[in-house]
Parts: structure tokens; sequence; C-alpha cells
């Protein structure tokens, strides 16, 4: 299906993701960015080929959507550079590679953001380097009716502790890193859907469970969320290329396959105003 007035939006899948065409970002209109947001409502997933952004134009089209997020690399552990700015930097000497681990970013801060905007301007010479999408939404309704009724009642916390050790970071004893409780199934602040919110990344556990519950419970749902292509979607990078996802209800993963090539990104992260409320 398409729209074409005043943009056009084509669906990568029917569950999942849209491309949108006949906009430059760096210029949108007040009818342009209406039609964006409702695209991003709808879609979740939005790809936007061919625009030339430079870091200002970036965090500008952003600001169109919220207050930008602060990654807390920046205000907890005192990094240096934009802290608007989340630079993903692949190296041919690099031993990870940003988001390898299905995840929605930043989920252990107390008010995750909403939404998460990321611009390649050259991709990997040989191609790969791929995102793949998975729609939360779809993923809590595919579970049985006993299992979903039974995680509405549930609430995991999220360690950022969890993500650093993935990378080798570990916190000196004078640092501290976000750590946040939320609702295993959350209700989307707009549409009013229920989520599925965990993630291999940060979620450590599931409150009042025991370990071996928990980590069975977790393995179960990462599992089921990562498993099933159906409510999937595979972003393929061109040059100047900015994808936007709803970080609420779309999580994903960075497929690393073009070693040793580089691939160099940056990523703006718009805020919530609320915090995840239980469904």
């Amino acid at each position: 299906m398409s729209l074409t007035h005043p943009i056009t939006v084509t669906r990568l899948t029917p569950i999942l993701g849209a491309e949108v065409t006949g906009v430059e970002l760096a210029g949108a209109n007040g009818p342009q960015i209406k039609a964006i947001k409702d695209a991003f409502s709808e879609y979740k997933v939005l790809v936007f080929r061919d625009q030339s952004l430079d870091a200002e134009q970036h965090k500008a089209f952003a600001r169109h959507f919220g207050a930008l997020h602060i990654h807390p690399r920046f205000s907890h552990l005192g990094a240096e550079g934009d802290p608007e700015l989340f630079i993903i930097n692949t190296r041919a000497d690099s031993k990870y590679s940003n988001g390898e681990v299905w995840h929605s970013d930043v989920s252990c801060d107390p008010i995750p953001p909403m939404a998460s905007l990321l611009y390649v301007e050259q991709p990997p010479p040989d191609g790969g380097g791929d995102t793949m999408f998975a729609d939360m939404c779809e993923a809590y309704a595919a579970l049985s009716v006993p299992i979903r009724q039974w995680l509405l009642g549930l609430r995991a916390e999220h360690d950022g502790r969890k993500d650093l050790a993935a990378y080798n970071v570990r916190l000196t004893p004078d640092q501290s890193y976000p750590r946040a409780v939320h609702p295993v199934v959350i209700r989307h602040p707009e549409t009013g859907k229920p989520i599925l919110f965990v993630n291999g990344s940060f979620t450590s556990k599931i409150l009042g469970l025991n370990k071996t519950e928990s980590d069975a419970t977790l393995k179960m749902l990462c599992a089921h969320i990562e498993g099933n292509p159906r409510w999937q979607c595979r972003v393929r990078w061109s040059p100047q290329t900015l994808v936007m996802w709803d970080n609420r209800c779309a999580q994903h993963h960075a497929v690393w396959d073009y070693y040793p090539h580089p691939r160099y990104a940056r990523r703006v992260t718009v805020s919530s105003s609320e915090a995840p409320q239980g469904y």
C-alpha cells in the first residue's frame, strides 16, 4: 500500500516497517512532519534513503518528535563528544560491534527513550551490516493465552551493567550506571496496545521468581522474540540512509557480517515523557 500526499509510504512487510520517499528531512515542512509522525505510529520502523544530513540537521529532525535523550555513557561515565550523538564506529580492529544482541535502546533507564534515529552515511563497501527489527506487539500477541495472562502481573529488572559487561566495560567503585524495574508487558502510550518489554541486552531478572525460574522465562521469551521472522523486518543500508524506529515496541539487532570492513553510523535518540506503564 502506498500513500502519496504529502509523502509516499510503502510497506516493508505486512507487519512491520515502511520506506518513506518524497521528502528531504533536512528541510521537511509541517505537513510532511505530520505525515511522518502518522506513518511512524502505524509502521513503527521508517526508512529514509538518499538523505544528506550533517549532525545538526540529524538532531534538528529528531527534535520534531521530542527532546533529545542523553546516553548514560555521557551522563554517568563521562564519555567525550557530543552527548546528543551516539557514535557507532566498527573497524577492522574492533572486537565487537554495537547492537549484536536483540534489544531496545537503553531500557535500563527509568524512562527509556521513545525513538531512535540511526544515520549511516557510508555502509560497508561490499554490503552487509543490515539491521533487523522485531515488533513486540506482535510478539506478545503470538504467545499462548495462559502465558500472556501470567506475564501481565510480572515486573523485570533492566540493568545497564549487563550490557556494559558484553563490551568488557567494568565500572570503577565511584561509577554507577542506570538500573530500573519495568513491567514485563507495557501499554503503548499512543496506540494502547500491549508490548512485550524484555530484551537480551538489558533485562537481568524477573522479580518474584527464583533465579532458575527467571532465567528460564527470559530465555524462553528472548528465543520467542528472536526466532520468528513473521514479526520481523530487515533493513539493508545504502549510502545516506536514516532509519527511525519506535524504541518502545520495536527491538533491533545489528548484523556484524562485514568484517574486516568498517561501518560508521551516528544515532540520535528521543526522550519519552513518561516511564513505561503496565498493561
